[in-house]
Formats: structure tokens, sequence, C-alpha cells
């Protein structure tokens, strides 16, 4: 059964409903993180999702979590099902609820957010490489190498913001000095930091799984020590450009694990962009087999759907 939007009957107060994640106050402290099997791509959410793919992105953050935790704080609270429904309102184990929560859902701290999307770019791809195309800068940012190729990786990861947009609306990407007006110059500069060294921790782990990581979106919040907490989703197909090990090569678009096979199928179809498009069931089924596929290659788990 797919899950596009979620229906708690006011059990929980709904807070918002994200491209993908349908969010619940829990408490003054808690929220529920629900990722539906929604899909968005150029900034559009389809008319139908993917089957299991809340599910899996769930999973997927649940295991970049634990493995950032090392190296800085999560907003996350419980990830398994018995520990969140625990902590949940009883009539939420009824199944009319539980089916729509099981295995899909978060229960994590409730922070104030920094209002940036942390990107970290480790290769020269999408919307860095046309800039570069046209300025030979990346956000902005003068790039030394003046003859760089599409997908060539950096000699270091870049930080490269952008906004934090409304849903329905665009991000837009910005240089770190715009980042530093928006956050703040500490603010904005320790998260850069910090989002080099998670992607840089996540890549060289990937690497040694056949993945490539070329690119990555972070976002963080505050705790009530203003201590910088990674919250959100971390390192999923949703948030991430993965590329197959196997088959990169430079001067060219590579084979991928995200959205990428999704947004081709509507640039291809003059759909780029457009509002009220339906996926064809062979498509959501293919989109579906990559984010598996990135799933056990990370994780090293069978998908049991």
């Amino acid at each position: 059964m797919s899950i596009a939007k979620t229906d708690l009957d006011n059990i929980l107060p709904l807070i918002a409903r994200g491209k993908v994640r349908d969010i619940y106050q829990v408490d003054e402290q808690s929220l529920l993180f629900v990722a539906t099997d929604r899909i968005s791509a150029y900034d559009v959410i389809m008319e139908n999702g993917v089957p299991a793919k809340g599910k899996i992105l769930t999973k997927l953050s649940a295991f970049w979590f634990n493995f950032l935790s090392p190296y800085v704080p999560t907003h996350i609270i419980a990830t398994t099902d018995d520990e969140i429904f625990a902590k949940l309102p009883k009539e939420l184990s009824e199944p009319k609820y539980k089916s729509q929560l099981e295995g899909r859902s978060l229960l994590v701290r409730k922070l104030k957010l920094i209002p940036l999307e942390v990107i970290v770019r480790g290769y020269i791809t999408g919307s860095a490489w046309s800039e570069y195309k046209k300025t030979k800068t990346v956000h902005g940012l003068k790039i030394e190498n003046e003859n760089l190729v599409e997908s060539e990786q950096f000699p270091k990861p870049l930080f490269t913001p952008s906004t934090k947009a409304e849903q329905g609306e665009h991000d837009e990407n910005i240089s770190p000095e715009k980042a530093a007006e928006i956050a703040g110059k500490e603010i904005a500069e320790k998260v850069g930091k910090l989002a080099i060294e998670l992607y840089t921790k996540a890549r060289d782990y990937a690497t040694t799984k056949g993945i490539i990581i070329a690119d990555t979106k972070f976002e963080f919040g505050l705790d009530e020590n203003n201590e910088i907490v990674l919250v959100d989703e971390a390192l999923t197909p949703d948030s991430s450009r993965f590329w197959k090990s196997s088959t990169y090569a430079v001067g060219r678009s590579q084979d991928s694990y995200d959205k990428q096979f999704l947004r081709d199928w509507l640039t291809s179809n003059n759909l780029k962009g457009k509002e009220g498009v339906s996926m064809p069931a062979e498509i959501a089924k293919k989109t579906r087999e990559k984010y598996v596929e990135a799933y056990e290659a990370l994780t090293g788990n069978k998908w049991l759907d």
C-alpha cells in the first residue's frame, strides 16, 4: 500500500506537510516525522507516489543518523516502531493509524531550525555544473581550476548553501556570504565546516560500498544551549546524488541512484516543472528499485517489504 498523505484525525496536531514528510507535534519537546511515499522533482510533487519510498527513506536516514552520531548531536529520540508507539497516544496503535505510521516514522526533538539548506558538493554536477560553464564559479565562489569537466571531483568539498524555500517555492542557490547574512556569520561558518566534515565521513564510508556521494543536503537546528544539531533527513536519495562507482567516468552525467531517473523522464516528456503530473507505474517501479538498491548497498541489509 502506498501512503500519499497521513490522516491521524487530530489525535496529534499536524504541524506541516512537506514535499515528503508529514510532521506532527507529540508534545512541547518532540515531533513525529512521517515519511510518506510522495516524490517531488524540480520542486513539484507528483500526483502519485513511489510504493514504500517513505519506509526506505526512514530506514536509511536512521542508519545515517546513527553513523554520524559520534560527530554531531542529532534530533533523534526513537527510530523503531516499538519505541515510537510507546511514546504516542494509545489510539495511534489502532490498525487504521498504525498502518500509516509503522516503518515510516521517526520521533525527534523539537528544535529551532537554522534557515539554510546546507549543501556540500564533492563533484561538479547539476546546477553547479551549469553555473560553472557560464562563469567558472559555483554559488558565486570562484573556482581556481578553469578546466573542470562534468562530474569531476573538486580538490576539496565545497559548502554551497541555498535558501530554505516554502513548499511550492524554489530554493535559491546563494553564496556563503549571503548565508552569513541570513543565519549569522558564526552559525553559517560553523554549519558549513560541520557539513563538510559529515559529508567527508559519509563519502569515505560509501566509497567502500561502491557508491559515490556526489553531493548532499543537510539541515541543522539549535538546541536550548545553542548547540548545532543535525535534523530533518540524512543522506537519502532525496537529499543526495548517489552514483555507482563501477560506472563512474568524468566528462558526462552518471548512473544515479537518486531521483535523476524520474527527472530524465519528466524532461524527455516536456513535463519539467509542470503541476498535476502522474508517473506511469513503470517509472514508479524503476524509481523504487533505485532507492532499494541504494539502501541495500549502503546498509548491507536486504530490503524486506
